[in-house]
């Protein structure tokens, strides 16, 4: 019960930007690009600010890359093989290969994990973040149905001028250069980004709106599913095999890689046009889906059970 409870409020904003958009339709699109451009830049200078870089970020950026590079074979063999268009494949990218560490994977690590599931809880996030605001801008301007990205050229340039890393990698020198910033400040930015996580969730909501049952793509939807929520810890546990951690950080990381898909995709597709339904629809199902899954992965790999 306890699992459900802990849940709840992450379900509750979703439903609160459903009703929204139902009654009174808002502009999606531009939403999604308020949060891209203006909040998110901000969460991502505080966090690579405030928390502390040291040797062994470079075992779990190694686990994120990683991790992402071998879903994102995963998907490209199947799409070849049932000969799936560029913009099918880099909305199934979006859908399968980026988890919800963030809003979603810190709480349920607190519960289960205590401060050290929740300190490498923020670290994942962090660095999922940065993973996202590459690697998954990439596959999202890739797959574009906008007449403006023609080209491998325009992907890049996207890429480029997202303001997501630019602010991750600010707050990194920041904090390696030792350059203090005044409390009202830091406040200030705290404000800004804090906020773009509820932000997020509601477009999320609101995304899920405007979804068609009938529209859906089941068998691409299907896969998608079973690649984010089975295939990708067992990915993660091949990884982890070989990192030299402690077990208790392999068990959190598995558990990470079984967290639904990340609501940040939905945004991208959104913004890019890249079948936002089939992203949205696959943050959705599997964050449903995620209520029998994750107990039965924190099962697996031993986690205490706090209830």
């Amino acid at each position: 019960m306890q699992f459900f409870i802990i849940l709840f409020p992450i379900f509750a904003i979703f439903i609160v930007g459903f009703i929204a958009q139902k009654a009174l339709n808002f502009d999606v699109a531009n939403l999604s690009k308020m949060s891209l451009y203006v909040l998110s830049p901000f969460l991502a200078f505080k966090t690579f600010y405030t928390h502390t870089l040291t040797i062994d970020y470079l075992f779990y950026i190694g686990y994120v890359f990683g991790l992402c590079f071998s879903l994102v074979i995963i998907i490209s063999i199947w799409s070849m093989i049932l000969k799936y268009s560029a913009k099918e494949r880099c909305a199934m990218i979006l859908s399968s290969c980026f988890m919800n560490n963030g809003n979603y994977g810190t709480p349920v690590l607190l519960v289960f994990f205590g401060t050290v599931g929740f300190d490498l809880g923020v670290i994942m996030m962090v660095l999922q973040q940065f993973v996202m605001s590459t690697v998954g801008i990439y596959y999202a301007a890739k797959g574009s149905a906008r007449s403006d990205i023609v080209s491998q050229k325009d992907v890049i340039n996207k890429v480029i001028r997202m303001p997501v890393a630019y602010g991750a990698l600010l707050g990194m020198l920041f904090q390696l250069c030792h350059i203090p910033l005044s409390k009202s400040i830091m406040t200030s930015i705290g404000m800004i980004g804090d906020c773009s996580i509820v932000v997020i969730m509601i477009i999320l909501g609101m995304q899920l709106a405007k979804i068609k049952i009938q529209q859906l793509d089941y068998p691409k939807l299907s896969f998608s599913l079973l690649t984010r929520m089975i295939i990708s810890p067992l990915v993660a546990f091949g990884i982890v095999y070989f990192m030299p951690i402690l077990p208790v950080y392999k068990q959190i990381l598995i558990v990470l890689a079984a967290m639904p898909s990340a609501a940040n995709t939905t945004l991208m597709s959104v913004q890019f046009d890249t079948h936002p339904e089939l992203v949205s629809s696959a943050t959705l199902v599997s964050t449903l889906l995620s209520l029998i899954t994750l107990p039965i992965v924190l099962w697996i790999v031993g986690a205490p059970i706090p209830f």
